[in-house]
């Protein structure tokens, strides 16, 4: 069993293993990469990554069919590995063993600038002429210059390596037809009002946090509602507090023929709402802090499709660009269940 390839999107690779969790099932194979979060409670992440996206001089052997390699993975370790690398030169990844234990080996190579060496230079009074006279010391022209160096740094995160039996059961949740689909505006400006909501809304109910004692089954749910009709709406309510902010202009995409099985377009849930007018909404209502992570990923740029299911669930598909034309798009899948009321 043999994997290695150098990392080619640093940013692409940490961004998208989330924090959402604290593991991640990963299974590698000749034509692809996909990984899964499956966190006790809050959003799920299932993704499928093309190889050219992340990595590069790819390499990977194994025994079963596609050269598949299954692994369990703990997210923070190779989150903090990922962190140091941000501004490396190159950085690599391979499969091994140390003392018997599989490991992900990540080599990180980075240029640093070493100061010269200026001791014995004619700014040191040791060096000064004792008799006065005009006497100046030779010296080669990069001795008070900084010199560049490579470094290497190596970190091993432990891993399992998992049968293909154990993993055989692990399938993305079953959700319903979505009400209404649409492509969300910018992350970055979503998540810094869906943070903001959150903040206010549990420094109004809590007191400003007082003694830090709020559990997560307490936190105030941020509502997101879409329309069919270019409409997005983001609110929280608490006992003293009520804002929400309203997105329009927006696109919803069309169908994809190959998803209705042949269904009659016109009985779709989402074309029922979109006749329905402008006032009619599909809503669900989730955890702030967990969203907040979800829209993390906005780093990445790339279109992001939202699929409500009223009061059930939202599912979101962030559509990353890859750097081979002809090669299908990587797409990150994030489902997060809807709170009752």
């Amino acid at each position: 069993m043999r994997f290695k390839t150098s990392i080619r999107n640093i940013q692409t690779f940490s961004t998208s293993l989330s924090t959402l969790g604290k593991v991640a099932w990963v299974r590698l194979d000749d034509d692809s990469v996909r990984f899964t979060i499956i966190p006790e409670t809050g959003t799920q992440v299932w993704a499928s990554l093309s190889i050219e996206s992340i990595f590069e001089d790819y390499t990977i052997q194994s025994a079963a069919p596609n050269n598949t390699i299954n692994l369990e993975l703990p997210l923070p370790p190779l989150h903090r590995a990922l962190k140091s690398a941000i501004n490396a030169t190159s950085a690599s990844i391979r499969l091994t063993k140390k003392d018997g234990v599989p490991v992900l080996s990540l080599t990180i190579i980075t240029n640093t600038v070493s100061s010269g060496n200026s001791a014995g230079g004619f700014l040191n009074p040791a060096n000064a002429d004792p008799f006065g006279d005009n006497v100046f010391r030779e010296e080669s022209l990069d001795a008070n210059m900084g010199r560049e160096r490579e470094a290497i740094v190596t970190q091993d995160i432990p891993i399992r390596v998992l049968t293909a039996d154990s993993v055989e059961g692990i399938h993305e949740p079953r959700v319903r037809e979505p009400d209404a689909h649409i492509v969300l505006p910018s992350l970055i400006q979503l998540k810094a009002i869906s943070d903001r909501f959150t903040k206010l809304a549990m420094a109004t109910s809590y007191g400003g946090a007082r003694g830090g004692a709020s559990s997560t089954a307490s936190v105030p749910k941020l509502e997101l509602a879409a329309n069919m009709h270019g409409s997005l709406k983001l609110s929280i309510s608490t006992d003293s507090l009520n804002i929400s902010s309203v997105w329009s202009g927006l696109n919803n995409p069309e169908l994809d023929p190959r998803q209705l099985d042949g269904e009659n377009p016109e009985n779709h849930p989402s074309a029922k709402l979109k006749a329905a007018g402008q006032d009619a909404w599909s809503t669900v209502r989730i955890d702030g802090r967990d969203w907040g992570k979800v829209l993390s990923v906005g780093r990445l740029g790339g279109r992001v499709i939202a699929c409500f299911a009223d009061e059930h669930a939202l599912i979101l598909y962030v559509y990353l660009s890859n750097f081979n034309d002809g090669v299908d798009d990587s797409v990150l899948t994030y489902y997060i269940s809807s709170f009752s009321v």
